[in-house]
C-alpha cells in the first residue's frame, strides 16, 4: 500500500516542502521498493485456512480450517452431518460418534445460521453430490469452536427461500446471505470493474465531484439538504453531475467518467430508486459519432468479459422512426409486431369509433389466431385499464382457410376485412389488433400492448439482446399546462448544426443532438453533444423561459466558463443498475443494490425517512408542516 505521509513528516525530507507532498522520491535516494509498505499476505485469514467453495479432491488427506454459517445440520445417529455455508459455496462437515462422541454431540446442537468454526481433514465423500462443486469431498472433523449462536432467522436462507419482499427487506442483511442476491452483487461488481478497465485504457479519467451542490429547476424534483452554517439556504443533492463535467471540459480533462450516485426525488417503480448509480462520462473535441462508437465498445466489452458472449450490431434509428413504428422512444427490437396505420382501409365504412378518431394503428400477432373468445376479451379487459387507458379492442382473426372472424363484422364484410389483411401482411393464423383514438395516446396504449403480446407470445427472452441507438430527438416538448418550451433533455443539449436556423422560426421542429442506448425496450443510457457557445446557450435559456437574470442566477457559473474557451464536448450516462439488471436478466434493478429501498422511498430496515429531533429544526432555523401522525 502507499505509504502516506503527514505534513511533518514530508518536511523533513530535504527534497520535499509541506507544499509538494508527492515529490519525486527516487530524487530523495528512495528506491521503489521503500516507497510502499509491506503487509503480510492478505490471502491468509487466521480464522480460515480454505473456503468453504475451494476444496477438491486433489485436497483429499490435508487438514483444514474452515469457517461459515451453518445452512443445515442431519442427525443419523451414529453420524451428524452440517453444511457450512459462506460466499464460496458450501462444505459437508462430517462428526463421527465412534471417533468423537463430544464433537458429535456439540455439532447435534448447531442450530441454523450459527457461525463456527471446524478443523478436520478432507475426505473422500461416499455420497458424493455431483451438483456442488465441493460435493466429492467433507471434511472429517478434529475440532469445532462456535464463533457465534444465532437465533432462527425469519425465513431461510437459501436460493429459493419462504420469505417475502417485505420481510427480505426488513432483514435484508440475511437476504444478502442467500446465494441468488450475492451473485448479483458479484456481477455488479465485475461489469464496475471492467467499466474501469475499459475506460482507463482510453485514457478517461476518474474525477469525483461534488454531492452538496445547488438546485435547479430543471429535470425531476430535486432532494434538499439544509445549511446549518447558512441558514435560510440549501444545497441539492445531484441529479447528475452534467455541469461540473462540462467544466471539467473547459479545464482540459478532455476524456472525464465517474461511477457517481445520484438522486432524484421522482415516482418509483421497478427501474427507479430514489438514489441510483450512473457511468457518467463526457469527452472534448468529438462529435457524435465518435461517443457512439465508444459506448458501443464499452458495451461490447461488458458482454464479453463478464457474459462471455457477443452482442449484435448497434443499429441506429431516429425518435421520429420509433414513434411511428414502436410509439416508443425506447423500442424492444426482439421482435416485429410494427404499427401499422389503419385509417386507410378502416375509416370511411361507417364505423363512427374509427372515423372520428385522429389515428387507427394496428399490429399482426403471428400465430395468435388461436385465441380464445375468453383470451380476447382478457386483452380488452388489460388495455382497458387504467394504466393504459384505452376505450376498447379491435380484432381479426385470419383463419387457416384464409376467412376472417373480427369483433366488428356487423361494419365490415369479408372484402374489407382482406383489405385489412393485404395492408398490414396479415397471413392465415395471424391475428390484427387495432386501437384508435387521439394519435399520442393511441401510439402508447399500443406500444404497450405490443410489449405485452411479446410476452404472451414467449418473444421477450431476457438473454437474447437487442440493442440500438435512438438518435435526433427533438430539442424541446411544448408544455400545454404551463404554455411553454421544456428541454427534451436538459438545458445544455446542442442542437444539430443544420437547424441552427430554425430556433427562432420554429423552436418545435428543431433537433438535437442528442441520443439514448436502448437494449430490448429498456433506456440504459442516453446523452448528447453539449451546448459550448455562450450564446446559443443564452439563447436555450431564452426559449425554456429563463429571464436573463434567472439564466445568470442560476447558471452563471458555466456561462461564464464558456467565456474563456470551451472546447466542442459531449457525453453520455450509462445507467449502471440498469446495466446491472439487464446482463442479470431481471426486471427488477433493486436486486442489484446492496440496501434498495421500497416503492415508497423507504429503507424498511433502517426505518428512513425518519422524524428529527426538535433541537435540529431549531437549528436548521426550520419547522415542519406535515400532519402530525394520528
Amino acid at each position: 500500500m502507499p505509504c502516506f505521509e503527514t505534513t511533518a513528516q514530508v518536511a523533513t525530507n530535504s527534497l520535499c516542502t509541506p507544499h509538494r507532498p508527492f515529490c519525486n522520491r527516487q530524487q530523495a535516494g528512495l528506491t521503489f521498493a521503500a516507497q510502499f509498505r509491506t503487509y503480510p499476505d492478505a490471502t491468509i485469514a487466521m480464522l480460515r485456512s480454505h473456503t468453504c467453495g475451494e476444496l477438491r479432491p486433489d485436497h483429499i488427506g490435508q487438514t483444514v480450517t474452515l469457517s461459515g454459517w451453518v445452512q443445515r445440520a442431519r442427525d443419523l445417529g451414529g453420524m451428524t452431518f452440517v453444511d457450512l455455508r459462506d460466499r464460496y459455496g458450501i462444505t459437508q462437515l462430517a462428526f463421527n460418534m465412534d471417533t468423537n462422541a463430544d464433537l458429535c454431540l456439540q455439532a447435534r446442537k448447531l442450530g441454523r445460521e450459527f457461525v463456527v468454526q471446524a478443523v478436520g481433514t478432507v475426505c473422500e465423500r461416499e455420497s458424493k453430490n455431483m451438483q456442488i462443486p465441493t460435493g466429492e469431498i467433507e471434511i472429517e472433523i478434529t475440532g469445532l469452536t462456535i464463533l457465534n449462536a444465532a437465533e432462527t432467522p425469519p425465513f431461510t436462507i437459501e436460493d429459493k427461500t419462504d420469505g417475502g419482499d417485505d420481510l427480505r427487506m426488513q432483514y435484508r442483511y440475511l437476504d444478502l446471505r442467500r446465494g441468488p442476491v450475492q451473485r448479483n452483487l458479484l456481477l455488479r461488481h465485475r461489469i464496475n470493474i471492467e467499466t474501469r478497465k475499459y475506460l482507463d485504457s482510453i485514457d478517461f479519467i476518474d474525477v469525483e465531484t461534488p454531492v452538496l451542490i445547488k438546485s435547479t429547476p430543471e429535470g425531476a424534483r430535486d432532494f434538499v439538504v439544509p445549511s446549518r452554517m447558512n441558514p435560510g439556504q440549501f444545497y441539492a443533492l445531484p441529479q447528475s453531475p452534467q455541469t461540473f463535467k462540462q467544466l471539467l471540459m473547459v479545464s482540459g480533462i478532455d476524456k472525464y467518467y465517474q461511477i457517481v450516485k445520484c438522486f432524484r426525488d421522482e415516482d418509483l417503480r421497478a427501474d427507479r430508486q430514489p438514489e441510483f448509480t450512473q457511468v457518467d462520462c463526457e469527452m472534448s473535441f468529438v462529435e457524435q459519432e465518435d461517443i457512439l462508437n465508444t459506448f458501443e465498445g464499452l458495451v461490447r466489452h461488458l458482454f464479453t468479459t463478464v457474459l462471455d458472449r457477443e452482442i449484435g450490431d448497434f443499429p441506429r434509428m431516429t425518435y421520429d422512426e420509433a414513434m411511428e413504428k414502436y410509439g416508443i422512444d425506447k423500442p424492444d427490437i426482439r421482435f416485429g409486431m410494427e404499427f401499422q396505420d389503419m385509417a386507410p382501409v378502416t375509416q370511411g365504412v361507417g364505423f363512427n369509433v374509427f372515423d372520428s378518431a385522429e389515428a387507427v394503428l394496428g399490429i399482426v400477432v403471428p400465430g395468435a389466431a388461436s385465441f380464445t373468445r375468453k383470451q380476447l376479451d382478457g386483452l380488452t379487459d388489460w388495455v382497458k385499464r387504467p394504466q393504459i387507458g384505452a376505450r376498447g379492442l379491435v380484432y381479426c382473426k385470419v383463419n387457416d382457410d384464409g376467412s376472417f372472424k373480427s369483433s366488428v363484422d356487423k361494419f365490415y364484410d369479408q372484402d374489407a376485412l382482406a383489405k385489412w389483411a393485404a395492408d398490414t401482411g396479415a397471413k392465415p393464423g395471424d391475428l390484427m389488433l387495432v386501437l384508435c383514438g387521439g394519435l399520442d395516446a393511441t401510439r402508447k396504449q399500443l406500444a404497450e400492448l405490443r410489449l405485452h403480446m411479446g410476452s404472451e407470445m414467449g418473444l421477450r427472452d431476457p438473454f437474447d439482446f437487442k440493442p440500438l441507438w435512438v438518435v435526433d430527438f427533438p430539442l424541446l416538448e411544448w408544455d400545454e399546462e404551463t404554455e411553454r418550451y421544456h428541454a427534451m433533455h436538459h438545458p445544455f443539449t446542442s442542437p444539430k448544426p443544420e437547424h441552427m436556423g430554425l430556433i427562432d422560426s420554429d423552436p418545435g421542429a428543431v433537433r438535437a443532438n442528442a441520443y439514448d442506448m436502448v437494449i430490448n425496450g429498456v433506456e440504459i443510457g442516453g446523452g448528447s453533444i453539449r451546448i459550448h457557445d455562450k450564446d446559443v446557450q443564452a439563447r436555450m435559456f431564452d426559449l425554456l423561459g429563463f429571464s436573463p437574470e434567472e439564466a445568470e442566477a442560476q447558471f452563471g457559473f458555466l456561462m461564464n466558463a464558456f467565456r474563456y474557451g470551451a472546447p466542442p464536448h459531449g457525453g453520455l450516462a450509462l445507467g449502471f443498475d440498469r446495466l446491472c439488471s439487464m446482463l442479470g436478466g431481471v426486471n427488477t434493478i433493486r436486486d442489484f443494490i446492496a440496501f434498495p429501498k421500497n416503492n415508497q422511498g423507504r429503507d424498511v430496515m433502517i426505518d428512513a425517512p425518519s422524524a428529527i429531533h426538535d433541537d435540529q429544526y431549531n437549528e436548521l432555523f426550520l419547522a415542519s408542516t406535515a400532519p402530525e401522525k394520528e
